[in-house]
């Protein structure tokens, strides 16, 4: 009987070659991404400050004009269908459109506001103020947009949300290093967003003296 030829996908010893893993690590998920980078750091961890200065870089590379598009884009394309599905007589009982309005609009930018707090929990306040800045920003782009979906039903949102953002940035910031992260924020918020500047600072004033 003639032998059987070695499967392509195997060698004699039953290793499967290098060629069949080409491409691997670009088809990771997320998660495999991260065991496969904690492995290697592991295993070299002279590697260590080189990737948490890469990683530093990553985080920060945002800047406030694509996430103040980003925020206005959100915002403003919440439409009557989304309402419609959030709004009204449910299992739980009836949503008010104003109420469901809120809700769709601050979990349309919770990600963002989440990632500026981590940034400070991280110690990389000056990029945690870049997106503080940029959902303000957007905020302010957004008040006075048209609009016949959730922003129609919540026209205050913008304005009590930037005061709520400028809140959640402060409060996430070290104590003894909030009246200059208050300074450095207010300057440029100042420039982004000046008609609502007088209003944010009280804000901000409030949560530093409180």
């Amino acid at each position: 009987m003639a032998r059987r030829k070695p499967s392509a996908k195997t060698d004699r010893s039953g290793a499967a070659p290098t060629t069949s893993a080409s491409g691997l690590l670009d088809r990771l998920s997320s998660e495999e991404a991260v065991t496969v980078l904690r492995h290697l750091l592991d295993q070299h961890p002279e590697l260590r400050s080189e990737a948490e200065q890469f990683a530093a870089r990553l985080v920060s590379s945002s800047s406030i004009e694509e996430i103040a598009e980003d925020v206005h884009g959100r915002i403003t394309s919440i439409d009557l269908d989304d309402l419609n599905g959030r709004a009204g007589a449910h299992s739980w009982g009836y949503v008010e459109p104003s109420q469901a309005a809120i809700d769709l609009l601050e979990e349309a930018v919770e990600d963002l506001v989440e990632d500026m707090k981590r940034k400070v929990e991280l110690g990389l306040v000056p990029a945690a103020e870049v997106v503080c800045a940029g959902i303000v920003e957007g905020l302010y782009q957004a008040r006075n947009t048209q609009s016949d979906g959730a922003l129609s039903w919540a026209p205050d949102f913008p304005d009590e949300e930037a005061d709520h953002v400028v809140a959640e940035f402060l409060r996430a910031c070290r104590p003894a290093a909030r009246k200059a992260s208050q300074k450095s924020l207010m300057e440029t918020l100042a420039k982004r967003v000046p008609e609502w500047a007088e209003v944010l600072k009280r804000a901000a004033d409030r949560c530093v003296k409180g």
